[in-house]
């Protein structure tokens, strides 16, 4: 009797702390999201119009010209572009690819088009040029690519007409798992998700918990069709799937996949007539190991199923990728991936203690830790090796900082993310 009141009490004491936690969550989340709304900047009804220059870029006459590779269709010189939209996508190498874009806007002395408080664009509402730090009709900016919800028209009177949109897709059903673990507890209709492994559970059945007009609902029914601007929750036959489809391609000069980052790079440099010194990265972002969903077949069906506009788009893009690589060569691709390779693994000797990522709690630098969801500290992060030579230390601590981090360094104002960010390590502590 007296084991059975102990047992009674001690779930009692149970459930009241995690009662107490359930309301100091809702309370903290409800206080960001006001504060959040409270950001948004107000969009006018109407922008003066002002045609953008053809790039202002700080000295294009002093940007280098190199000969374009060995190509049999093509010959002569090129200079560098510099006028670039990123379409960052989410959980998707995004993070690495913009690290290299920072790196490349520093070396050339390009100006950037930041948002204001946060470090993204009034995500997940649609961009509109006032979200721009200090924006101003006809003002000059080279490079966009922090996160938003694309808007054609608006970041097209934004750039100069020649600028090179660029953007970074994954396969849909890798894409879900992870977006599922990393934004699956700020979706408020996943709480309800009985059982260990909530994932396997939402996609037995995933019409019976998903809410299309839940708060954050986007971040787990295709993701990608959400964040390029368009309707998440159409059925895949809807005409408008494949309008946007093409909307999509003739938009963007070149999609890279994050299953092949490397040839990605590649086919990116032989399109912006960049060098292979701008190519070298860390991988960014990337999460340990032990906290990755095994798909089973099954599962990953069931993932595609639900995601079938992601696939759809994918799909269409992945052809599109295979025959630009046949152009390319798939000989000298394989040739200037390896060396691109070489020169990652040169870099990592250099750079990193160790030579490789470390989990969270290893981090030493407060300003090499990344961001980490809510509830858990899955992101990996790197420590910078002692005694760099002079030569290679600013590069390196480059190469190994994290969007937060790096943003701050451009000046940009990032209060309410950095709120955001002390109450998460409340809840995560």
């Amino acid at each position: 009797m007296q084991i059975c009141w102990i047992m009674a009490l001690k779930h009692r004491r149970h459930w009241k702390f995690m009662c107490k936690r359930l309301v100091l969550g809702v309370l903290l989340t409800s206080s960001i999201i006001f504060l959040y709304c409270l950001s948004m900047p107000h969009v006018p009804l109407s922008l003066t119009e002002i045609p953008v220059p053809f790039s202002c870029a700080h000295h294009p006459s002093h940007l280098t010209t190199r000969p374009i590779s060995n190509n049999s269709q093509k010959s002569g010189m090129c200079t560098p572009k510099v006028d670039i939209m990123f379409m960052k996508t989410h959980k998707a190498a995004s993070s690495t690819f913009l690290n290299i874009l920072f790196r490349f806007g520093e070396k050339h002395q390009l100006k950037f088009a930041f948002p204001d408080s946060r470090n993204d664009f009034s995500y997940p509402t649609f961009f509109q040029r006032s979200y721009v730090k200090d924006f101003k009709p006809g003002m000059c900016f080279n490079i966009i690519c922090n996160h938003m919800r694309f808007n054609a028209p608006e970041v097209a009177k934004l750039l100069p007409l020649d600028t090179a949109y660029v953007t970074i897709l994954r396969d849909p059903a890798e894409l879900f798992e992870s977006s599922f673990h990393y934004y699956g507890r700020t979706v408020p209709f996943t709480w309800k998700i009985a059982g260990d492994d909530k994932l396997a559970e939402f996609l037995r059945d995933p019409h019976y918990y998903f809410d299309p007009e839940g708060f954050n609902a986007f971040y787990l029914r295709n993701l990608l069709f959400f964040d390029f601007g368009v309707d998440n929750t159409l059925e895949a036959d809807d005409p408008r799937v494949d309008e946007a489809i093409q909307n999509i391609t003739e938009r963007f000069r070149l999609f890279m996949l994050a299953e092949h980052f490397e040839e990605s790079l590649i086919l990116l440099k032989d399109a912006l007539c960049w060098e292979m010194d701008d190519l070298v990265f860390f991988k960014l972002n990337a999460r340990n190991g032990s906290t990755v969903s095994k798909l089973t077949p099954d599962l990953r069906a069931k993932a595609l199923e639900w995601n079938a506009l992601d696939w759809k788009l994918y799909r269409h893009m992945n052809r599109t990728f295979w025959r630009r690589v046949d152009a390319y060569g798939r000989r000298r691709m394989a040739e200037d991936v390896a060396e691109l390779n070489r020169r990652n693994a040169e870099m990592a000797a250099t750079c990193i203690e160790g030579g490789h990522a470390v989990d969270s709690g290893r981090i030493q630098e407060s300003d090499m830790q990344p961001w980490q969801p809510i509830g858990e500290k899955s992101i990996m992060g790197y420590n910078l090796k002692k005694n760099i030579d002079e030569a290679h230390v600013k590069l390196c601590r480059k190469m190994l900082t994290p969007e937060i981090q790096y943003l701050t360094e451009f000046g940009v104002n990032l209060w309410l993310t950095k709120l955001w960010g002390h109450v998460r390590d409340i809840i995560n502590w």
